[in-house]
C-alpha cells in the first residue's frame, strides 16, 4: 500500500487541510493518507500549541467517515522534538510492506534544506509537494518529485486561532464537529 505522510501540527486542523488531503489521495497514486500529528515542530514555536492528544482528537472528528484517512499519533512516542527523518525510519521498521511518501507545501520543501537528514530523506523517499503561491520551487536537490496543484485556500491555524481568541466564529473553516468541539471546550480562547 502506498500511504501520503501529512504531517503538521493541525492546531487546529481546518478545511484548507482536508481540502488538500481529499485533493492528493484523488489525484495522486496514493491509497491512503496519514494525518501525522506533530506534537512539536522543531522549526517552530510550541507555546500555542493545544495539547497533542487534543488536536490527535480534533483530527479524527474532521476524518471520521473517510476511510481513504487516517489520524497517526506515530510521533506522539518518538524523541522530541519530531524530525521527519526519525519517523521515517520508525515507519519502515514498523511497516516494511508499505511505501511512504511524504506531503508538504512549497513553502515547506523551500525549507528542507534545513531538516535534520534532509538529503537521506529526499534519497528515499517521493515528495509530494502542493503549490502554493509565492513559493516557487526553483531548487529541487534532486528528490523524486510530484508537483501537485490542489486548490488552495487563504485560511491558517494561525488566523483561526486569532479570530477565536477575539471572540469570531470560525464555523466554516472546519468541519462543523471540529468547531462545535472546540467550542464546547473552549480551546483556543
Amino acid at each position: 500500500m502506498h500511504i501520503g505522510l501529512y504531517f503538521g501540527s493541525f492546531n487546529p486542523v481546518h478545511v484548507g487541510h482536508l481540502i488538500i488531503a481529499n485533493h492528493i489521495v484523488e489525484h495522486v497514486d496514493i491509497d491512503k493518507i496519514w494525518f501525522v500529528v506533530s506534537p512539536h515542530n522543531p522549526l517552530k514555536d510550541s507555546h500555542t500549541l493545544l495539547n497533542e492528544y487534543d488536536r490527535l482528537h480534533l483530527v479524527n472528528l474532521a476524518i471520521e467517515g473517510n476511510n481513504k484517512f487516517r489520524a497517526s499519533n506515530v510521533e506522539f512516542h518518538l524523541p522530541k522534538p519530531s524530525y521527519t527523518i526519525d519517523t521515517l525510519t520508525y515507519l519502515k521498521e514498523k511497516f516494511p510492506l508499505e511505501q511512504f511518501s511524504i506531503i508538504m507545501g512549497a513553502d515547506s520543501f523551500q525549507n528542507i534544506h534545513r531538516w535534520k537528514n534532509y538529503e537521506q530523506l529526499l534519497a528515499n523517499h517521493n515528495i509530494i509537494v502542493y503549490e502554493r503561491p509565492g513559493f516557487a520551487i526553483t531548487e529541487t536537490y534532486n528528490a523524486k518529485l510530484t508537483r501537485v496543484q490542489a486548490p488552495l485556500l487563504e485560511v491558517s491555524s494561525t488566523y483561526i486561532r486569532k479570530q477565536i481568541k477575539e471572540g469570531n466564529s470560525v464555523r466554516y473553516l472546519m468541519p462543523d464537529n471540529v468547531w462545535e468541539y472546540i467550542e464546547a471546550n473552549r480551546y483556543y480562547k
